[in-house]
């Protein structure tokens, strides 16, 4: 999102975003301001006073009926937010949502608006703007809604409510990006009639998260695997990753030498680092495996650098891809995967050349991938890093986005000269 509106500026657009509050941010997942550091100053930044009342902690804030009966208020306060927008958690943020736009377009005209999902509540105030004021606009939307990219196959069907706001939103918007072709080709077979506005536009990675160099791995010392990423799989995932790393140390003298470091985001709100995830880790400290917490955007770098190994830990499958993939091949590390065989990440690190491939999540297998990922580690060669970093430069997430954003811009001025979409249509101001 923050190369995406930069983007926007270096085109010469007048770029406003529409956000929440930083509290809000930090009560839900907390913040990396070396991330914001490096957003363009000319674009504005508007934080709206939202929050998600379900992660407040502080019981003095409580209501009765709360504090008695958790259980109940939180599914009342659910059932709340689906009747104005089909989110249960997001969906009450609708009204204020598309209160701003409008008052927003009321001070400065808008030729242009994305809604970058998730929540999907964002599409909402994106619809109203253009039933009030025939303002164009598209759809980040990711990983997508109607599709369940964790076990695949149909979150919601088209006659649902869901189904109905999906088919409303997406007929009006002049176009809709995708993270991966697999989400992709999945909208195009749902809605045919939209295929030629559907666009792959993928995660990618920043150069500057990219170490200038590898080191040399250590015989003597063994080596660093690292996981650095939101820990998001089921609990289950990470207890066969890490019992696959026990197997791998008894079997193996040089993993026996080796330790395991993860970094990143574990869970949010009141269960940020107090889970099933946690505790997995904690028991496993005797088996030279630890937790480093979340880690700023402006030390990935040296991070990767201090690693001789990454390890790729990610959950879903054909319709997933992790963001974290593109960084990882960028590095010119060798990379082991822990996620099912049949997973988009396999597509894009197909060709890596310092890549052990997938096997799933069984212990006995990971536990082989472990090996050979230490073996790749030390006869990697200088050619072979090279060759890992090249084959990920595709990827580069200016490279990607670059082309996407202008093409969004053409889109909406070639329609604009056209007459088919009408811009500034403000009540009281000239066209």
């Amino acid at each position: 999102m923050r190369e995406t509106a930069n983007q926007f500026v270096d085109q010469g657009w007048d770029v406003t975003v529409v956000t929440i509050q930083q509290k809000s941010w930090e009560r839900d997942f907390g913040l990396d301001h070396t991330l914001s550091e490096r957003v363009d100053p000319r674009v504005r930044i508007v934080e709206l006073p939202l929050v998600r009342e379900d992660l407040e902690t502080d019981l003095r804030k409580f209501s009765e009926s709360r504090a008695l009966h958790p259980g109940g208020w939180a599914a009342k306060y659910r059932e709340k937010g689906m009747k104005l927008f089909p989110e249960p958690i997001y969906g009450g943020w609708r009204p204020d949502l598309e209160k701003a736009v409008l008052r927003l377009h009321r001070e400065k005209p808008a030729d242009l608006v994305l809604a970058t999902c998730v929540p999907y509540v964002t599409m909402s105030a994106a619809l109203k703007l253009w039933e009030t004021h025939r303002v164009p606009y598209a759809i980040d939307f990711r990983d997508g809604w109607s599709v369940d990219v964790v076990d695949g196959g149909e979150a919601f069907t088209k006659d649902s409510v869901s189904g109905k706001w999906e088919r409303k939103v997406l007929e009006n918007a002049v176009s809709l990006w995708l993270v991966n072709d697999p989400i992709a080709e999945w909208y195009r077979d749902r809605y045919p009639d939209l295929a030629s506005r559907i666009h792959v536009v993928r995660n990618g990675y920043d150069a500057d998260s990219v170490p200038a160099e590898t080191r040399k791995p250590d015989h003597e010392t063994g080596l660093v695997f690292g996981h650095l990423g939101v820990v998001t799989s089921p609990p289950q995932f990470l207890k066969a990753v890490i019992d696959g790393w026990r197997i791998a140390r008894d079997r193996d003298p040089l993993m026996a030498r080796s330790r395991l470091e993860i970094r990143g985001q574990i869970g949010s709100g009141a269960h940020r680092e107090a889970n099933a995830h946690i505790e997995l880790i904690r028991q496993a400290e005797g088996d030279g495996v630890s937790f480093g917490g979340p880690a700023p955007k402006a030390e990935v770098p040296e991070i990767f650098a201090s690693w001789d190994v990454l390890l790729l830990m990610i959950m879903g499958g054909k319709y997933m891809t992790s963001g974290k993939v593109y960084e990882y091949m960028a590095t010119g590390l060798p990379v082991m995967s822990a996620h099912k065989v049949e997973h988009d990440a396999t597509t894009v690190m197909d060709g890596h050349p310092l890549w052990t491939g997938a096997a799933g999540f069984d212990t006995d297998k990971l536990a082989n991938l472990y090996s050979t990922a230490a073996r790749i580690a030390f006869e990697a060669t200088d050619e072979e890093r090279a060759e890992a970093r090249t084959h990920a430069a595709q990827y580069a997430r200016d490279a990607l986005m670059g082309p996407a954003v202008r093409h969004l811009a053409e889109l909406v001025e070639s329609g604009r000269s056209s007459g088919s979409v009408r811009t500034n249509e403000v009540e009281g101001l000239p066209a």
